[in-house]
C-alpha cells in the first residue's frame, strides 16, 4: 500500500460516517456493534482531547477513545457498562487519576501500518501530559474460544505471554507494555469469542507525580538509532531491502525516533557493473536510488521512525551526478538533501558535483541538520544550521582509512562543541573486493555532545565498536541544550562578536 502521509489528530463530529464504516468492518462478527452518532457527540463534548483519530492520506482509518475516571470509585471488579456509565460516559471526571481506554479500532485494510501502536503511544503521551497515574483498559481475548476446552483463561494468558499462543488483542497489549492485573468474567456480555472473559490491563505512568497535578511534566528525550552497516555482497535489491528493513525493525523495536544509515551504503549493488569503468558503474547504481527512497519511506511509516537514508548517487535531468540522501519522516513526507562538498576522489572517479542548499529540517522531535561526510569538515555549514535552530546534526559518512575517519570524527566533535548541539555520525565497515573504488571501509559510529558539566567529560555520549556491524541506540536530552545556551560555563553561540564578523548563506 502506497502511503503519502499519516497523522494523528483529535476526532471531529464530521468524521462519524467514516468511523461507522470502519467499526462495521472492524467488528464484522458483532452484528450492529458500533458507536452511534450521539455516543461520539457525548465523548467529544466531555473529553475531546481523549478521542484520537488515525488519518492516512486525508482519510480517517482508525481511532482510540478514552475517558478520565477516579479509578477507586470502580475498583478492579467492574464491567464495561459500568465504566462507561451505561454508554453515557457520565463517568468521565476531569479531576480523575486514570485514563481509561474504552475502544481502539483500525480499518482492516490499514492494519499493516502499525497504526494501533501509534494510537497507543499517543494515549501514553496524553496520560503523561495530564499527569495521570495509569492507563486502564478491559481487553478481549478473542482467540481464547479456540482453547477454552483445554485450558483456563489463566493458562491461556500465560501461554500468550510466552508467545506460545497468539491473541490479536492480548499479544498487542503486552507488546505495548501493558500488564494483566486480573481476569474479568462477564465484562462484556455477548463476546462469545472470548467466552465472556476479559483481561484487566494496566500501563503505569512512571512520570506521575501527585504533588504536580497542576504542572504536568514535559519530556524532552529523543532516541537515536545509528546503523553501523556491514558492506557485504547482495544478489539483488530485494536482498539489500531485507537487510535495511531488519535494521529499521531493530531500532524501531527500541522506540527510536531516528534511524541513521551511512553514506553510499548501497555500494554492494555495483558489483554487477564492475566490468564497466567507475563512472559508468556508479551511474548504473543510481538507477536503484528512486526505488530505495520509496522503500525507506514505506519503512518509516510502517515502523514509526524517522529515517535518514545516508546517501545514494542520483543522476538528474541536467545530466549531473549528485550524492543525495532523504529524510523519510514517519508521517510519510520526504525531504531530500545533497552532499555539498565533493571530495577529489568523487570528482576524479565518478564525476560527481555538489548540491547548493543549506537548510534545517523540521521533524516531530525538533529541528535537525544533515551533512554528508566531507561536509562536516567545513564549519560554516553547521554554524549556519545552528543559527537557524538546529538541535541535532546527523552525519552519514564513508571512509576507507583510519586517517580519513579521524578527520570526520574530530570535525564532528568540534561541531558539537562550537554549535552547542548533538552530532550523530554513522559509517560502514567491511570490504567489497569486487567493487572498484569501494573496496575497504573503516568506521566507528558515535554520538557527540557539547562540553560542559551536564554532558560527558569527553564530549562523547556513546560510540560503537570499531569495524563491527552493530546498532547504537542513544538518548539525547534537548532540554540540556536549552540550559546550556543560556546558563553554560561558556555560551559560544551567544558570545559571538557579531560586531566584528558575521556568517550568512548567499542567496541564489
Amino acid at each position: 500500500m502506497e502511503v503519502q502521509k499519516i497523522e494523528l489528530r483529535n476526532l471531529r463530529m464530521s468524521d462519524y460516517l467514516e468511523l461507522k464504516d470502519i467499526m462495521i468492518r472492524a467488528y464484522e462478527n458483532w452484528d450492529g456493534a458500533y458507536w452511534k452518532e450521539h455516543h461520539l457527540e457525548a465523548l467529544l463534548g466531555k473529553f475531546p482531547e481523549g478521542q484520537i483519530a488515525a488519518v492516512v492520506d486525508g482519510k480517517v482509518v482508525g481511532c482510540a477513545l478514552s475517558l478520565v475516571v477516579k479509578y477507586d470509585d470502580f475498583g478492579d471488579d467492574h464491567t464495561y457498562k459500568q465504566i462507561t456509565g451505561n454508554y453515557t460516559f457520565d463517568t468521565h471526571d476531569k479531576d480523575g487519576d486514570t485514563l481509561y481506554g474504552i475502544d481502539v479500532f483500525i480499518h482492516p485494510e490499514y492494519r499493516g501500518l502499525r497504526l494501533g501502536r501509534r494510537l497507543y503511544e499517543a494515549r501514553k503521551e496524553l496520560c503523561e501530559n495530564l499527569n495521570l497515574k495509569a492507563i486502564i483498559a478491559g481487553g478481549r481475548i478473542p482467540n481464547y474460544g479456540q482453547y477454552a476446552d483445554e485450558m483456563t483463561p489463566k493458562e491461556y494468558i500465560q501461554k500468550v505471554k510466552l508467545k506460545e499462543i497468539y491473541d490479536p488483542v492480548l499479544s498487542f497489549q503486552i507488546s505495548n507494555e501493558f500488564h494483566v492485573k486480573k481476569v474479568l468474567q462477564g465484562y462484556m456480555p455477548g463476546d462469545e469469542e472470548s467466552r465472556a472473559y476479559a483481561t484487566l490491563l494496566e500501563w503505569n505512568n512512571i512520570y506521575y507525580a501527585k504533588s504536580l497535578k497542576q504542572f504536568p511534566l514535559q519530556k524532552s528525550t529523543v532516541r537515536l538509532g545509528l546503523i553501523q552497516w556491514q558492506m557485504r555482497p547482495f544478489n539483488n535489491i530485494d536482498e539489500l531491502c531485507n537487510q535495511i528493513e531488519f535494521f529499521v525493525d531493530t531500532v524501531s523495536g527500541y522506540k527510536s525516533d531516528f534511524a541513521l544509515f551511512p553514506e553510499l551504503f548501497n555500494a554492494p549493488l555495483m558489483a554487477d557493473f564492475n566490468h564497466l569503468n567507475t563512472a559508468e558503474s556508479i551511474r548504473k547504481l543510481a538507477e536503484f536510488t528512486e526505488p530505495l527512497k520509496q522503500k525507506f519511506s514505506e519503512y518509516a511509516v510502517a515502523y514509526n521512525v524517522n529515517i535518514i537514508t545516508g546517501s545514494m548517487p542520483e543522476l538528474r535531468e541536467n545530466g549531473h551526478l549528485y550524492n543525495v540522501g532523504h529524510l523519510c519522516r514517519r508521517d510519510g513526507s520526504i525531504e531530500t538533501y545533497d552532499k555539498l562538498h565533493i571530495t577529489p576522489n568523487e570528482v576524479a572517479h565518478w564525476g560527481m558535483v555538489g548540491g547548493d542548499s543549506i537548510r534545517v529540517m523540521d521533524t516531530d522531535c525538533g529541528k535537525i541538520g544533515i551533512l554528508v561526510c566531507y561536509d562536516v569538515e567545513f564549519p560554516e555549514l553547521s554554524r549556519i544550521m545552528a543559527l537557524n535552530g538546529m538541535d541535532i546534526l546527523f552525519v552519514p559518512f564513508l571512509t576507507d582509512t583510519q586517517n580519513g575517519y579521524t578527520r570526520v570524527r574530530s570535525c564532528a566533535q568540534a561541531r558539537a562543541i562550537e554549535n552547542e548541539c548533538y552530532v550523530a555520525i554513522a559509517g560502514s565497515v567491511g570490504n567489497l573486493p569486487k567493487v572498484n573504488n569501494m573496496d575497504i571501509q573503516y568506521a566507528q559510529s558515535a554520538v557527540f555532545t557539547p562540553s560542559d558539566f551536564a554532558f560527558p567529560n569527553n564530549g562523547t555520549k556513546a560510540e560503537a565498536t570499531p569495524n563491527t556491524e552493530m546498532t547504537l541506540i542513544v538518548d539525547v536530552d534537548l532540554d540540556l541544550l536549552k540550559e546550556l545556551h543560556n546558563h553554560g560555563s561558556v555560551r559560544i553561540l551567544k558570545d559571538r562578536r557579531t560586531d566584528l564578523y558575521e556568517l550568512r548563506a548567499k542567496e541564489k
